[in-house]
């Protein structure tokens, strides 16, 4: 059977220039391939592009799923910086292109001398992250991937609280912090992982890790072009690294590792694999963010982003206010501007109003209680929504669906959705809606946003369950990433894209359930080809969740199985025969269950 999804791309090649000669310099050595390698681990990009040694992740199965791999180009999209990977490896000379920031020249060396003396003290809040990953197998979900390692960077702040990079931890199964100066590792414990903020709080049992440590002290959000200084252990060396530079952009970012948009700074300063989870300093030695992600792409040098202080605050006040992580609140509705004039006099709006169509509600949000499609949102928190989506706004306060521009400080404008990311989840908001040429104002509690196909799993091993050697799980981000690589969004199945993109979950627990593959066997003859294909009903019957299919198989007395799948498929299986030989296939494959700990309960 065929795989079903987009025509692959064309493989474009692209040619990367070579640095201008206006300067005279000696000729650069060869390029060896040890080096390229070097370079290849040391590349500034998201958590995924640190990958075990080839040798070290055999393949599963011998056929591979999804079209053949296209071949790498740039990105111009943010990317997650990852946590620098150790390697048995001396680096050459310590030359890394960018690692260095921009020179700064200082009239006054007094000044100077009295600008380090702020930034130092702070600098000995900054440790060292040491973190050990084991990641699920989310192709073979009964399994986990080998072990590596990886270092980042951390800071302490109040409350013997320490606080790095969520993609640093993700996955751990141990975590150890090195302060400035020392060589002692402790044992560090996780208290929360802010998957969509990419923020993680540690905490450290050891009273000797504390003597001699003060908390960093957070400062206001900072301006354009207020000064910067990023500290952490990079590439390039074991000791700690400092660079400068200035804030560039104050907007609405995408988190790469969150797959969410937040309120980010873009800064100019150079940010390398293992800054992740820094801090970055004004030139008060207040700390003003967390070095994050940066920008990879041939056109662009020195892009780095920074996590800035609202969004930690919000994540420090969450944990300590519910005792743990529960994430940023969403509108859960999408909109459409309401710019053309035939469209408001057809929807009642009379001149003096303005605002914004909602073309759908989440029926698993709150506010579908009370929203409806064809509503126009004339204010939120009472700041008032323009007709293309603008809006006057006085408070310093941020929707997964809605992303409106108000204006944010003199000059300056962000987008609506940091409206409501800076509320808290179960905090309510005043949302005025016009509906039939009737004025309706409502309260509505905010609430996370559930996906259909979730962008993380956040810690949990992925569930399975399988019958007579037919894999069947639950479709997330993290899976596709495992069966069609990187280009995930390009390889994979049209369907499974479009429902990814655009389906909206019925109920909190809905999933969205797949034949992930099918393990060769005699009662399953003629459906080995079935991979990735969604699974619909079960002798009639919806598949609500991987859990609900399990119970029905399970509890099944009919004399046969018949799974109706997407494409008008149809796996039918005799009750009996399927359940005695699923044994025999778990034993033949090492699997230990036929189904995982999740759904035993």
């Amino acid at each position: 059977m065929g795989k079903r999804g987009r025509k692959p791309k064309t493989p474009t090649w692209e040619t990367l220039d070579s640095p201008a000669t206006a300067i005279a310099s000696p000729p650069p050595p060869p390029v060896t391939t040890a080096t390229t390698a070097v370079d290849d681990v040391f590349s500034v990009s998201n958590v995924e592009i640190i990958e075990q040694p080839q040798s070290s992740q055999p393949q599963h199965g011998g056929r591979r799923r999804g079209r053949p791999k296209k071949l790498q180009k740039l990105s111009d999209k943010p990317e997650a910086m990852a946590p620098s990977r150790r390697i048995p490896r001396a680096v050459d000379n310590g030359d890394h292109k960018g690692a260095v920031g921009p020179l700064v020249t200082v009239s006054d060396p007094g000044e100077a001398w009295e600008a380090v003396a702020r930034v130092v003290p702070a600098m000995d809040a900054v440790v060292k992250v040491f973190c050990t990953h084991t990641e699920p197998n989310f192709s073979l979900p009964w399994q986990r991937k080998r072990q590596y390692s990886s270092s980042s960077s951390g800071f302490v702040i109040g409350g013997r609280r320490v606080l790095t990079n969520a993609h640093s931890v993700e996955h751990y199964t141990q975590v150890k912090l090195k302060k400035r100066g020392s060589d002692t590792k402790y044992l560090a414990t996780v208290l929360a992982i802010g998957t969509e903020c990419d923020i993680a709080m540690l905490t450290v049992d050891d009273n000797e890790f504390w003597e001699g440590v003060s908390p960093v002290e957070f400062g206001d959000l900072p301006a354009l072009q207020d000064a910067v200084t990023v500290v952490g252990y990079p590439i390039g060396g074991d000791t700690i690294s400092v660079t400068s530079g200035v804030v560039s952009r104050i907007e609405i970012l995408s988190y790469v590792h969150g797959s969410t948009e937040l309120l980010g700074l873009q800064i100019d300063a150079a940010i390398n694999s293992g800054n992740s989870g820094g801090p970055a300093f004004n030139d008060k030695g207040n700390c003003v963010g967390i070095a994050f992600q940066s920008l990879k792409h041939e056109d662009a040098e020195n892009i780095g982003y920074v996590i800035p202080t609202p969004v930690i605050m919000h994540f420090i006040q969450d944990y300590e206010k519910n005792g743990a992580y529960t994430g940023f609140p969403i509108l859960g509705v999408e909109w459409q501007k309401m710019e053309n004039p035939d469209l408001r006099i057809a929807m009642g709006m009379k001149p003096d109003q303005k605002g914004v169509r909602i073309r759908r509600v989440d029926p698993t949000a709150p506010e579908s209680q009370v929203l409806k499609p064809s509503d126009i949102i004339l204010s939120f928190d009472g700041v008032k929504i323009a007709n293309d989506g603008t809006g006057m706004c006085t408070s310093y306060i941020p929707s997964m669906y809605i992303c409106i521009m108000v204006p944010f400080r003199h000059g300056e404008r962000i987008g609506f959705s940091y409206l409501v990311s800076q509320k808290y989840t179960g905090d309510n908001s005043a949302v005025k809606v016009l509906r039939n040429t009737e004025i309706l104002n409502f309260d509505i509690k905010l609430a996370s946003h559930k996906r259909l196909i979730p962008a993380h799993n956040k810690g949990r091993p992925p569930s399975y369950y399988i019958i007579a050697g037919f894999v069947f799980t639950a479709v997330s981000v993290p899976y596709l990433r495992s069966e069609y690589g990187k280009e995930y969004e390009f390889e994979a199945p049209v369907k499974l894209l479009d429902k990814m993109l655009h389906s909206l979950p019925q109920s909190p627990d809905e999933q969205l359930v797949v034949v992930s593959q099918v393990l060769v066997a005699d009662i399953n003859i003629g459906y080995e080809e079935i991979v990735n294909t969604q699974v619909l009903t079960l002798n009639g019957k919806p598949v609500k969740n991987l859990k609900n299919l399990a119970s029905m198989v399970e509890s099944c007395e009919d004399e046969f199985l018949k799974f109706d799948l997407e494409y008008q498929q149809v796996v039918v299986l005799r009750t009996k025969t399927a359940k005695a030989a699923t044994l025999d296939i778990l034993a033949t494959h090492c699997i230990p269950s036929a189904m995982s700990d999740d759904l035993k309960t």
